[in-house]
């Protein structure tokens, strides 16, 4: 894996809960082709721990377009007492062409958002890096994207997302849709301070990515982060707009470092790097809240409705956001490093999904990448045994 590890810089965080032989998750498995991924990345889990000793209890919710079907609510009570009393949410994802016309109030992303707003899930990390094995895979030149090491820092429980007022008025005989991007101070520092501390567990580098120059929340921003980082001086901070930011991402990726934003911004740029990747399908990421309280891993990309049921989807990502779970949620690095090393493993042996195929590879659908991860978690186990 790349030297500069996106694991190590997330050692800044502490774990949201003490090691133990026994481990309640929560699983949402969500719409699309969630169930897929997730029947093919417990398993892989399970063994994992199993190897090292440690138990996972599995506890499924609904959540999304299914807690909608289930219960008419994306999420519903009753998942939110699971989430609150597990140790660490495992989530695969949510939405779909079914309830794209449902009010807005209704719709599946409510649930998501919801979701980060209970559990106050307030920093995201998503890293974007290239593994050597997938180089070619990306739409970028080799040149340009290989030797990416990326960790974008995304502020998840504020912002437009969540600002008031929003709604819809009438206004001048026409309807009028309206939302508030809206940050404080508090807001701002927090999670400047997550990125500052992961900044340092990397390479010292840490761009902070706003639109100061015609957004007034963005000139609060870029004023809090100018001040935290006093308290970094061997961190070197630099502020970009995201417009500019949107291009050299794709421009010169390597540039980067550490960036980070807002919550719409990061949304948007994190979406973007994981293409520099070659496929969302191979991206984890971990939303962190405060020590004691269940952080939340999930993959980046969606929910792929128009590939849902086929078995094409690529459970890579949700088999790496669960190590992502073992190493900061549950503080058991020795199981994370079992599932990063059989992901690996499984790459360098050359099998891959449609999303990541290339010539000379061995195309598998999502069961069958699910299986040859679990075998490779047994071929570890037994050669240590």
């Amino acid at each position: 894996m790349p030297p500069r590890n996106w694991r190590v810089a997330l050692g800044c965080l502490p774990p949201a809960a003490v090691c133990a032989a026994t481990h309640k998750i929560a699983v949402l498995s969500g719409d699309g082709i969630g169930p897929e991924i997730t029947a093919a990345t417990l398993p892989v889990l399970t063994e994992a721990g199993r190897a090292e000793g440690e138990e996972f209890v599995f506890t499924e919710a609904p959540i999304g377009g299914a807690a909608i079907d289930a219960t008419g609510d994306p999420y519903p009570a009753s998942t939110e007492e699971v989430c609150k009393a597990s140790d660490a949410v495992l989530l695969a994802c949510i939405g779909g062409y079914k309830w794209d016309s449902l009010p807005n109030a209704q719709r599946p992303e409510k649930g998501l958002l919801r979701l980060r707003s209970s559990l106050n899930a307030f920093a995201n990390l998503r890293p974007a890096v290239v593994l050597p094995q997938l180089a070619d895979a990306s739409t970028l030149k080799r040149e340009v994207v290989e030797g990416t090491d990326i960790l974008i820092v995304r502020e998840l429980v504020g912002g437009i997302y969540f600002g008031e007022p929003r709604g819809f008025k009438e206004e001048n005989g026409e309807k009028v849709g309206f939302n508030t991007m809206v940050y404080r101070e508090s807001e701002i520092e927090r999670i400047a301070r997550v990125a500052f501390d992961a900044a340092m567990k990397r390479g010292k580098k840490l761009c902070s990515v706003e639109k100061s120059n015609v957004l007034e929340v963005s000139q609060l921003w870029k004023e809090v982060v100018t001040r935290v980082a006093a308290d970094y001086p061997e961190v070197e901070l630099s502020h970009m707009y995201i417009d500019n930011a949107a291009m050299q991402l794709i421009r010169n990726p390597k540039a980067f470092d550490t960036i980070v934003t807002g919550n719409i911004f990061g949304d948007i740029l994190s979406d973007e790097a994981s293409m520099l990747t070659g496929s969302l399908g191979m991206l984890p990421s971990a939303s962190i809240s405060e020590p004691g309280k269940p952080g939340i891993y999930e993959p980046v990309h969606g929910s792929a409705p128009d590939i849902a049921g086929q078995d094409k989807a690529n459970p890579l990502a949700m088999v790496l956001s669960a190590a992502m779970m073992c190493r900061f949620g549950l503080n058991l690095a020795k199981v994370a490093d079992r599932l990063e090393a059989a992901v690996t493993a499984a790459l360098d042996a050359g099998y891959r999904t449609g999303d990541i195929m290339q010539p000379g590879c061995k195309q598998v659908g999502c069961q069958e990448m699910g299986k040859v991860v679990l075998q490779f978690i047994e071929q570890q186990a037994a050669a240590k045994a």
